[in-house]
This record gives structure tokens, sequence and C-alpha cells, in this order.
């Protein structure tokens, strides 16, 4: 990128947020920031009225903006995919908005870029997933969003993974994430008291509340990533025959998969997961094409699971009809 190219997008970005900190500057553009301050200083000369403050960052004068940009093709069309996996991985309230927002980009592309997306737009396409339930995105992101943004406390009625019985939850919203085909809602929740993931097609019903809390919670990622740093893991490897491996579809990642390596007419795979139990419910769907290398306790796991089976498989034949 030449270094007008650069100062074009550096002014874009300095309108894109309240605070843009040079550091991040620096990152984006792969530049030093002795750069970024002589590119701050261009800026300056040429009158854009920039505020900098020591330690925090810079920002533009309230009122300035720049006229109607010019996207380039390859941003026009990131637009086709973004508008297709919204329509499928958000609610209606979320695609309703970004239809709305998508609207007002187009308005100001070139003929040939509105053209372009027109016809790009049939020639890309994401599948809905057979075995997932339809109504999964009901819950309203933007209502969550709206509610972390004004510190808003949430009511929930919600069905948990291991009890079949619904709750009522009080919650502080921290952040939502997308991970898989579902989304997720980090809260405090003040029943467990504690902080809990809900996932959001679980959410029978959800009512905003009047009351605003006052706790500062963690950055969605920091919780994340604390997160993982507190989580025990436990390292297993298991051994798969090769021609089984074409039924392995994308299950082995929601338990904790590692790497692969071969071995001979069986494939290695390591795993490290926060449930043994969980991952021995997997193994056992394997059925008699894999083997434990490790840990014992993990073929312990399988064998009890197995046993108890067969004395249910065996209790269910001899009741009488």
């Amino acid at each position: 990128m030449n270094r007008l190219d650069r100062l074009t997008a550096l002014l874009i970005q300095l309108q894109s947020k309240r605070i843009v900190k040079s550091q991040e500057v620096a990152e984006r553009f792969g530049i030093s920031l002795r750069t970024v301050y002589r590119d701050i200083r261009t800026l300056e000369l040429a009158g854009v009225p920039l505020i900098g403050e020591a330690g925090i960052g810079y920002s533009i004068m309230q009122g300035y903006r720049l006229p109607p940009v010019q996207f380039t093709r390859e941003e026009a069309m990131s637009f086709v995919t973004a508008e297709k996996l919204v329509n499928k991985l958000t609610d209606p309230e979320t695609r309703t908005s970004y239809q709305s927002a998508l609207y007002k980009i187009k308005s100001v592309l070139r003929s040939t870029d509105k053209e372009l997306l027109d016809d790009l737009s049939d020639r890309i396409a994401v599948v809905d997933d057979p075995y997932l339930p339809k109504d999964r995105h009901q819950m309203s992101i933007e209502t969550i969003l709206n509610c972390i943004s004004e510190k808003k406390v949430i009511r929930l009625h919600y069905i948990s993974m291991t009890s079949p019985d619904m709750t009522e939850r009080i919650i502080e919203p921290v952040g939502i994430y997308s991970s898989g085909a579902y989304w997720y809602l980090i809260a405090w929740c003040r029943l467990r008291e504690g902080y809990r993931n809900f996932r959001t097609d679980r959410v029978q019903s959800m009512e905003v509340l009047s009351e605003r809390f006052e706790t500062l919670h963690p950055a969605l990622q920091s919780f994340i990533e604390r997160t993982r740093r507190e989580r025990t893991l436990h390292k297993a490897v298991i051994r798969l025959d090769r021609v089984a491996q074409r039924y392995l579809g994308d299950h082995h990642y929601y338990n904790g998969f590692v790497s692969q390596t071969d071995a001979g007419d069986q494939i290695e795979m390591t795993f490290l997961t926060e449930s043994l139990n969980g991952l021995a419910h997997w193994f056992v769907w394997l059925g008699q094409a894999a083997d434990i290398v490790e840990p014992e306790e993990l073929k312990e796991l399988v064998l009890e699971k197995l046993e108890k089976t067969r004395q249910r498989l065996l209790t269910k034949v001899s009741e009488p009809c």
C-alpha cells in the first residue's frame, strides 16, 4: 500500500471509532509507531482537526466528515459474503438492520460494482444444516447488545444442557459470541453467583428489566481467555482405523481434538478435553473402529458405559410385553 492510500485508510479508520490508538494503526498497516506519528502529523498539516491525548490515542473533532468514499472491488464483494452469513447465522432483527445498512452502502457504489454484487448474490450461499433446529436464532442479538451497552438486567427462563427442568435466571450480560452453529451469552448469574455461559437457543423467554447493574464486568475476550486458563484439561490419545475416518465428520472438534498423526492402518488422534466422561460418550459411538492409547481412566469410563448399556438392553428385552 502506497502512502497516499494509507493516509486515506487512516483517515477513514479515525472516523470509525471515538478513539484510535497508535498501536492499532501500526498493527493494521504493518508500520512502526514513528511512521504512525508522521502520518498523523501529515493529516494535521492537511487541515484534518485531530485531537491527541498522550497514552490514550487520537480522535477527530466532532462534526468533521469525509465525503462519500469509493469501495474497492474486493470490499464490495465482501458485502455479499457478509450478507449471506448474517441472513443464516443471526436473528430476524439483526438481519433487518443489516439489510437497511447494506442499502445505504450500495447507494454509494459505482454502477459496475452494483451489477457485480447483484450477479454474485446468486452464486454464493450458506446452506442450512438439516440436523439443526430451524428456530435456533430467534433470541434477539440486538436486544442483548443494547442491554450490555445500557447495563440492563435480564430475566431468563432457561433449560440447561445438564437438566431438563426450566429455571429462572436474573443475569447481568457481559457479551455474546458465536461458536459452531450456536450463539452464546456470557453473563453474571445471580442465582449461581458466578459467570455462566448460556446457549441462546436454550432460552425459553427473555425479559429486559428496568434495573441497571453497576458492576464493572471484564471484557468478553478477557473473560474467555481467563476461563480457558482456568480449565482443567485432560490429555487423551485414541487410534482410529483409517477406513473409518470418513465417518468422523466434525464431531471430534467438539471433544477437544488437537492433532493427528499417521499410525499405519490407523490415525492417532490427540485430545485435550475438560470432560473425559463426554469423550467416553463419543468414543462409544466409534464402536469397534477405535482403540484407546491413554489414559486408563478413559478406558474404564467406556467399559462402564458399555456395561450399563448391556444391562439396560438385557433388562428391557426380558420385561414382559
